[in-house]
C-alpha cells in the first residue's frame, strides 16, 4: 500500500522520529514466562528488525487493572507503540479487550475487522472469537492482539508492520 507523495512532506526530523520509535510489549497471560513467551518474542523480533527499540517489555497477570497500568506506565516512558497479546478472548479470565477498550480515545474499527477477515480464511468461524483492537491513547498507538504467536504473526505481517510508519505520522501530524 503506498501513500502516494504523502511523507515527502515531512521535514527531516518527524522521518527521523518515526524511523525508530519507542516501543512497549505487554504480554497478558496467568501461566507465560519470559522463557515461554514465544509471542512476545515474536513482537520484539519483528520491531527491532524494523528498527525500533524496545523500552519496556512485561508479562501481567489477565486482570485488567494490572495491564491499564502498565500501559499508562509505558506511555509515561514514552512508548510511542505498545502492543499487548494475550486475553482477548471471551474466556471468563479474558480481560485484555476492557483494559484497553476503556482506555481508548480513538478506536481503529478496522484494524479489529481486518484482522477477523485475515483470520477466517485460517480458522473459520473461531475468528469471530477474537476481539484484537487497536486505537489511540495518550498519544500512543495500542494494539492488542490474541495471544497464539500465528495471530501475532498474522497480525504484525498483514497489518500493523505495514503501516506502523503512516499510523505514527497520523498520531504526531497537526
Amino acid at each position: 500500500m503506498t501513500t502516494g507523495g504523502y511523507f515527502e512532506h515531512k521535514t527531516r526530523v518527524e522521518q527521523e522520529a518515526i524511523k525508530t520509535l519507542r516501543c512497549g510489549v505487554i504480554t497478558a497471560s496467568d501461566s507465560r514466562t519470559l522463557e515461554t513467551d514465544a509471542s512476545g518474542d515474536l513482537i520484539v523480533a519483528r520491531l527491532t528488525e524494523a528498527g525500533h527499540r524496545i523500552t519496556r517489555r512485561e508479562l501481567a497477570r489477565d486482570e485488567a487493572a494490572q495491564i491499564a497500568a502498565l500501559i499508562e506506565t509505558m506511555i509515561d516512558a514514552d512508548c510511542a507503540i505498545i502492543i499487548v497479546n494475550g486475553g482477548t478472548g471471551i474466556a471468563k479470565r479474558d480481560s485484555t479487550f476492557e483494559a484497553v477498550d476503556r482506555l481508548l480515545e480513538k478506536r481503529l474499527p478496522g484494524f479489529g475487522e481486518l484482522f477477523r477477515m485475515l483470520s477466517y480464511p485460517e480458522i473459520g468461524p473461531a475468528a469471530m472469537l477474537s476481539r484484537a483492537t487497536a486505537g489511540v491513547y495518550r498519544g500512543a498507538l495500542i494494539f492488542s492482539l490474541p495471544g497464539s504467536p500465528h495471530a501475532v504473526q498474522l497480525a504484525l505481517e498483514k497489518l500493523i508492520m505495514p503501516e506502523l510508519t503512516h499510523l505514527v505520522w497520523e498520531t504526531v501530524r497537526r
